[in-house]
């Protein structure tokens, strides 16, 4: 009875961490729900010796290896890229005066841009962004879930921002 209310309790704590890292890690929200339904199997098989002091860092680094498995054995490259005619973004970002209904598709747009660019980041970097900036990890934690350096924390996360702000250099000029 003990293990099923802690099992709860990190399930309603963690789950959406778990999914939210697997879905930007896969690209894709059904192998997300697998790597989140294995992984609550995993926690439920591991709870008589389950370390609650590092339960957060062990249940992001258990996702990530998942994640990395079902990438490995997958070994199909996706790649999803948002088509966008870069005269029709011009246009788009041209306009003058622009009205709520263009200011909330210009957003949308760029919303999607992100996610692009995201999606396009190498594993390691994608990895390393996600969790400190969409999950809210720190450097240590980062760290020890990913099992690398701080620094190596450090420089990933500089990449990634780095390619980022490359892939949406186009929006730089342009207020939202």
């Amino acid at each position: 009875m003990l293990d099923s209310l802690k099992y709860e309790i990190l399930i309603k704590q963690y789950k959406n961490n778990i999914f939210n890292y697997a879905l930007y890690m896969m690209k894709n929200r059904m192998d997300a729900d697998d790597i989140t339904q294995e992984l609550f199997i995993k926690i439920w098989k591991n709870i008589g010796s389950f370390n609650y002091k590092s339960a957060k860092s062990w249940i992001m680094k258990s996702t990530h290896n998942l994640c990395i498995d079902y990438l490995r054995r997958r070994q199909v490259n996706e790649k999803r890229l948002v088509d966008i005619d870069s005269e029709y973004v011009n246009e788009i970002s041209g306009a003058g005066t622009l009205t709520d209904t263009e200011v909330k598709y210009k957003r949308e747009l760029l919303k999607d841009k992100i996610k692009t660019g995201i999606e396009k980041l190498p594993d390691n970097l994608k990895s390393v962004f996600v969790l400190y900036e969409l999950q809210g990890f720190k450097y240590q934690e980062i760290s020890e879930t990913l099992s690398i350096p701080v620094n190596s924390v450090k420089v990933y996360l500089m990449r990634a921002r780095h390619k980022l702000q490359d892939e949406l250099k186009e929006y730089r000029s342009h207020e939202i």
